[in-house]
């Protein structure tokens, strides 16, 4: 008898750890992008493919990482132009976190960086029209035109959770 009580007490034991093994599992599995454009880029040579940010966009800049201090980012991805690195460079510092470089082509959102990404929270830099582009990829659908071109304080943030995508788009001023 002793020994069909400690035989249910360790399935009891076991079956107790697969359900809080499963929870965690559904607690990680969400997902948050915030997705935003380069602060405002100087403009003052038309010719210039890679230009710098301005004083006014070094400043946004910072915005954005005071904006994102809070946010537990694991991870930052910036395409490789000047202006997205020094736009996303203040919250990468803040934070302590490398910069990962991404092309903006429509394979951004291939199967390796949602596993890379997958229960985190990423900050994604990009242009006018990558970053509503990279948004639409992610929700699966054709969402979001191309931002204005003086639209730097546009924010938007998806999160997927237990396979359901929200988005929300917000100004941050």
């Amino acid at each position: 008898m002793k020994a069909s009580i400690n035989i249910i007490s360790i399935l009891f034991l076991i079956l107790s750890l697969q359900v809080l093994s499963a929870q965690n599992i559904i607690k990680e599995t969400t997902t948050t992008y915030y997705l935003i454009r380069h602060a405002e880029k100087d403009r003052t040579d038309k010719t210039n493919k890679d230009p710098h940010l301005t004083s006014e966009g070094k400043l946004r800049a910072k915005l954005w990482a005071t904006y994102f201090k809070d946010k537990k980012l694991n991870a930052i991805y910036s395409t490789n132009y000047n202006r997205t690195k020094e736009t996303a460079a203040p919250t990468a510092n803040a934070l302590n976190l490398k910069i990962q470089y991404y092309t903006p082509n429509n394979d951004m959102y291939s199967e390796s960086f949602k596993q890379d990404t997958r229960g985190k929270t990423v900050l994604i830099v990009g242009h006018s029209n990558t970053t509503p582009h990279f948004t639409n990829l992610i929700l699966e659908k054709d969402m979001f035109k191309d931002m204005a071109d003086d639209d730097n304080s546009s924010l938007y943030i998806i999160t997927i959770k237990e396979g359901k995508k929200q988005v929300l788009v917000k100004t941050v001023q």
